[in-house]
């Protein structure tokens, strides 16, 4: 692990800004992905900002009658939680079948919505990956693939996306709410959230760098 400095934030569009003012800065919460990441030096940030003590933690119903799921909900509250259990049991259930108990303790739903990919090459930094080192090339392709895309890969990555729980997301129509540093917000529908390898495989998401999710949302159940 390379070093880095570290700060803590006070508001998620003062977190927002403090990525934006380094070019090497990232997000860490739960860091049960990213901590490995550093570890192999996959990823080397040269400056974290810590966002565990904003209020992001809670599930609140919303006006419509869905709920509200703070980024930083830990991944065994927001599977345990009777209103998710109740109305939105796909997603109880793919949190439940998607980690060791350890881990779920730890991981946020932001997080795990930005989990890296599991694919063997990403983590080997002797072979080629144009996720990580993009224009390198693609060493699944023509190698062991048989737990990789088989659907929706392109010519440059066929790496597939590890989080049981944004299918779930998927399937439930959320979406997901971000700030930027200058306090503007937006709102990204799931299905928009995630970038389809194309040309560029190591742009995994819609987010902008220094955009910070704050929550996801989940409409009205149905039947509700």
């Amino acid at each position: 692990m390379k070093p880095f400095t570290y700060e803590r934030a006070q508001s998620p569009a003062q977190a927002a800004a403090a990525v934006a003012r380094s070019p090497g800065a990232k997000f860490i919460a739960g860091g049960t992905n990213l901590l490995d990441l550093m570890k192999l030096q996959i990823e080397a940030p040269t400056h974290l900002v810590d966002v565990n003590g904003l209020a992001l933690d809670r599930i609140d119903a919303t006006p419509e009658g869905g709920l509200r799921l703070g980024a930083l909900v830990r991944n065994t509250d927001l599977a345990a939680d009777e209103r998710v259990r109740r109305d939105y049991g796909v997603l109880s259930r793919a949190l439940l079948a998607g980690a060791s108990g350890q881990l779920r303790n730890k991981a946020t739903t932001a997080g795990n919505l930005l989990q890296r990919t599991r694919c063997p090459y990403f983590y080997d930094t002797d072979q080629p990956c144009n996720k990580r080192q993009p224009g390198s090339g693609c060493s699944a392709i023509g190698g062991v693939s048989r737990q990789l895309a088989v659907i929706g890969g392109s010519k440059a990555c066929i790496a597939t996306h590890p989080s049981d729980m944004a299918v779930a997301m998927r399937v439930l129509d959320a979406a997901v709410e971000t700030v930027r540093p200058d306090g503007r917000t937006r709102v990204i529908p799931i299905a928009d959230f995630h970038r389809l390898p194309g040309d560029t495989p190591h742009i995994e998401t819609a987010l902008e760098r220094d955009e910070l999710i704050t929550a996801v949302t989940l409409p009205r159940p149905v039947g509700g």
